[in-house]
Order: structure tokens, then sequence, then C-alpha cells
């Protein structure tokens, strides 16, 4: 997205615009939830060279290393890339063996499925076709995740499915964190806490996962907790990416050493003025979702582009991020919330649900991915 607005500004004479990424395939990764019961098709993901516009060039590669001072990106496969402006979206590596027994529980045995992964999205739509009853878990790491709101999705969406499927009676339906609350943000948190009281789902606060006992088919908590499931839906752990995090000083300022240090606003590096970053990379104080994301490409597009004019830098990214949380089938509410505080009211509406499951992914492919935005 952020190439795609870069383009269209930018003379293509004189600038230079390079994608790097080791994969061909741009999953919507907000199918992941969706999929498992049928809202949308498996089909979700679409070739990253047909996304970006004439003019880009891709490069399908991994970065390996970042240095800021030389002004290069090292490659696993390819020659050094120079750059003289850098924008890094490197998003979150997910890392499931940073759980112990998750892989196991994932490749050997047909009760797991750590949804956050494309191909177990898949494999959890046959599974719940299949599962009769017992308890459904979902269960949270204590790492920072992308779409914090996810979690909270698929559990809300499984409890309407199996009222569905008329095994409601026989499934107990339970959602771990290892915090107070299950969401961050008031008022959405109480009418969120409004809606499992009504539909007796349980949430477990202050759990943190400690290891997967798939023999067992229970999950062990740091403090000695056991909570046993029929049918399990992790989210994975996830940390920056190690070409940031192990093998470049761009994060070294942050207090965890795995996020990218920027200015809150302009999305520019603390240190090195011709680095830019958003999404999941960074540390701005924000939620990490896509509508984060979206906001922040047209501000580092704006100021890099004033940068490159030698103008000053005016745009400002304001925090906001949004999570159209998904109640059950046909209603939603959206959650809309900036550096200040909430900004929507926590209504349910159908409307909503259509916006999001109906309106957003061809708004996704269609605007944003190729730097239009439609939607204020």
């Amino acid at each position: 997205m952020t190439a795609n607005i870069l383009r269209r500004k930018l003379d293509a004479n004189a600038i230079d615009i390079t994608v790097v990424d080791k994969s061909t395939d741009h999953y919507y990764q907000p199918s992941f939830y969706l999929v498992p019961f049928g809202y949308l098709d498996p089909d979700q993901s679409r070739d990253v060279d047909e996304l970006l516009k004439p003019g880009v060039e891709f490069v399908h590669d991994a970065v390996t290393s970042i240095d800021p001072d030389e002004e290069t990106v090292s490659l696993a496969d390819g020659d050094d890339l120079e750059y003289d402006y850098l924008v890094v979206a490197t998003g979150h590596r997910l890392d499931p063996s940073a759980m112990p027994g998750l892989v196991e529980a994932w490749e050997e045995h047909d009760d797991v499925y750590p949804f956050y992964h494309y191909e177990a999205a898949l494999e959890m739509r046959e599974a719940l076709e299949s599962f009769d009853g017992g308890t459904f878990l979902v269960t949270q790491p204590d790492t920072p995740i992308k779409c914090p709101g996810a979690p909270l999705k698929l559990t809300m969406l499984a409890e309407d499915y199996f009222r569905r499927q008329g095994i409601r009676d026989d499934v107990e339906v339970i959602m771990t964190r290892n915090a107070e609350h299950h969401f961050g943000v008031q008022p959405y948190r109480d009418k969120l806490y409004e809606i499992w009281n009504d539909r007796d789902i349980e949430f477990v606060e202050n759990f943190s996962v400690d290891r997967v006992d798939p023999d067992a088919g229970v999950v062990y908590g740091a403090d000695g907790e056991e909570i046993e499931y029929d049918l399990y839906a992790p989210v994975t752990p996830q940390f920056g990416q190690k070409a940031i995090t192990e093998e470049s000083p761009l994060a070294d300022g942050s207090e965890s050493g795995e996020y990218i240090t920027i200015d809150q606003h302009t999305c520019q590096h603390d240190d090195y003025d011709n680095v830019f970053a958003l999404g999941d990379c960074e540390n701005a104080p924000h939620s990490k979702t896509a509508a984060a994301a979206r906001k922040q490409a047209h501000v580092v597009s704006k100021n890099l582009t004033s940068l490159l004019n030698d103008q000053p830098m005016l745009a400002e990214y304001d925090g906001y991020a949004a999570c159209p949380l998904l109640t059950k089938k046909g209603k939603a509410l959206i959650a809309e919330f900036d550096y200040e505080g909430p900004i929507s009211a926590p209504v349910e509406s159908k409307m909503n649900w259509i916006m999001d499951v109906n309106v957003l992914p061809s708004v996704y492919w269609d605007a944003w991915m190729k730097g239009y935005d439609p939607l204020p």
C-alpha cells in the first residue's frame, strides 16, 4: 500500500521504488478467523507482484539484516540493496516453537489449530464440522499480538457456531489472557463482558501459557493451573523479525528490543531520519491492527514525500486503530480508538457485520492495497 501511494506521488523518472518480500503471496489475514466457520471462502490471497503498480520493482527474497549506517539491506539469496530512504513494514514473526508442545500438538494431533496460521485456519474448518462437544479453548501468549481482537472474535463466533449446530449445551467455551481483562479499551470491554456473561462464555484472567501437553489434552499455566481441552485454538507467540531484532540497530532503543523505535506521530525513526516504519514492526503505542497500518501508510507516504522535497513533515498519525468485533453471525460492533481514547459507540448491528465481512475484503484488495482510500 505504501509503495503504491509513493509511486503515485513521486516522479517515476527520478525515484526508483523497490519492494522486498520473502513471499510471493499476500494474505487477507482478517479471513483467518472467518474461514473456519465458512463466512469467507478459503482463497483469500493475491500475488504480491500483481498488487504493485507498474514502476514498482518486486524482489522476491528474505531480508537478513539492515545496516542503516551503510544504508544497505542484506538479502538471503541476492546481493545487498542500497537505499536512500527506507520504509520498514515487516510485521510480526509467528513462532510456534516458543510455546513448548505447540508444534507437536499442531503437526501430530487433530484437535489443535493455531489459527493465526493460514494452514491451521483451513484445517480448523474441517475439525469444526466433526466436533460434537467438549471444551473449546482459546489461549493468548504473553507476547504482543497482531489484531488483539481476533481471539475474542474467534471465541464468540465459535460459541455462536455451536449454538447454530445445536450442540451448545454440550460445549464449554473458554478464552484466556495473561491480563485482568479480555479487551483493553473501554467502553467496548464492558459491552463484551455483557455479551459473554449473557452467552456463558468463560474468560480466565491472568493465565500465562507455560506449555501444551497434546497427549493429555491439557494446557499448563505458569502458576501451575491446568485447563483441559477437546478442541484448542491457541494464538501463536509473536515477535519482531530477526533481521531487525538481531541484525540491525533499528530496534535498539525499544524496551523489549523487538520493535523499531519511531516518533509515534511522524513514523520516522528516532535516530535515522531516512528510515520510516509502520504497522506491527514498530513501537508506537497503538493497537497492532490493519486499520492502524492503513492510516500510517498515508502518513509515511506524505512525510517521506515532504522529506524528499526538503519540506517540513506535517502529516501526523493520531494512533487510530479499529477492530470490528464480530459477536455472532450477522452482528458486530466496531471498536475505534486513537491515542486520546475511544471514538465509536459500542453498538452491535447487522450493518457492522456487512461492512466487515461483505465490503471490506473488496475494499482491501481493490482500493487500499492499490494505494487508494475511499473510506475516511
